[in-house]
This record gives C-alpha cells, structure tokens and sequence, in this order.
C-alpha cells in the first residue's frame, strides 16, 4: 500500500452538511421535480446520499453522465471527454448537476455549457468539495458542501487509481 491517509472532514461532519443542503434543496425546489444528473464515479456517493435529504414531497428523478478529465493521474489534464451521455432529455426541466469536487472547473465549465444547450427550465450545480485556490475557469458553484485547500483528497465517492471511494470520511492523501 504505501498511502497513508489522514482524516479531512469526519463521517459525521459530512452527513450534517448534506442534510442541511437536503434542506436548503428541498426549500428552492418546494412545489417543483427535481431531474438530479451525476456525474460519475466519484459523484454516486454524493448523490446517493443528498437525493435521500431531499423532502419526499418533491418527485427527484436521477440520470448519471460520465466524464474523464483525469485518468490515473492527480491532476486534470485539461482534456475532457464524455465516456457516457445521459439516458434521458433534460428539456423543460429544473436539473441539478452533481459532482463530488470541483478543482480547475475546467470540466465543469465544459459539461455545464452542454447541459445549457439541451434546454433545461433551470440548471445548477451542487458539489460536495470545493477547491477555489485551483480554479482556472469560472464556473458557478449553486450549492457547496465544503470549501477546502488544494489537497489531493479520497473518500465519499473521490479516489486515487480507483482505490478509496469508499472512506466514509474525506481523507487527505500523504506520500
């Protein structure tokens, strides 16, 4: 093995923070569906959990996208590509875009122009870890469980090599 992980943010730390955006969520979308689009992999994990705290009185639908900015490195390439295309239209509907990280916003910034084009009623977008240090393009973050510094970091859905999406916690990768 070789990595040593310290703890960022704490299992507990990281189930109130998406209960409070279920709620804020569940505010800005009361009387309205919600089509919650993921992005994969790292994604699922976050999505999973806030489509639970969202109100049962709100109908969410979910669609999954896969892009790949990354490979096995730490670092975006710059070059982004969509492995998988959604099943399903977004016309006419209020979206909500899902990602585990937002680092360069590069690939953000791309797939957000993409999903604008497809003519949703609204579009957002909502990650669990922020890195603003890192941003070379612009994008607008709607709803950000965590602001952090520009750590390489694991857990909740986010990997190295496709190892350690499954931490609970949000871990900081130490060589």
């Amino acid at each position: 093995m070789g990595v040593k992980i310290n703890v960022m943010i704490s299992e507990e730390e990281i189930d109130r923070r998406v209960r409070e955006l279920g709620e804020q969520i569940s505010r800005d979308y009361a009387g309205k569906k919600i089509h919650m689009l993921c992005v994969l992999k790292g994604g699922v994990y976050f999505m999973t959990a806030l489509s639970k705290r969202i109100s049962q009185d709100i109908p969410v639908s979910l669609d999954f996208m896969s892009v790949s900015s990354y490979g096995n490195d730490t670092k975006s390439s710059g070059v982004v590509r969509i492995v998988k295309d959604l099943d399903e239209s977004l016309e006419g509907r209020d979206v909500i875009v899902v990602e585990d990280i937002i680092d360069s916003g590069r690939t953000l910034a791309y797939l957000m122009g993409i999903m604008q084009d497809r003519n949703p009623s609204s579009l957002k977008l909502c990650t669990l870890l922020d890195k603003p240090s890192r941003r070379e393009v612009e994008v607008n973050v709607d709803y950000v469980g965590f602001k952090i510094e520009d750590r390489f970091v694991v857990g909740c859905g986010m990997d190295f090599e496709q190892e350690y999406r499954n931490l609970p916690y949000i871990g900081v990768v130490e060589s």
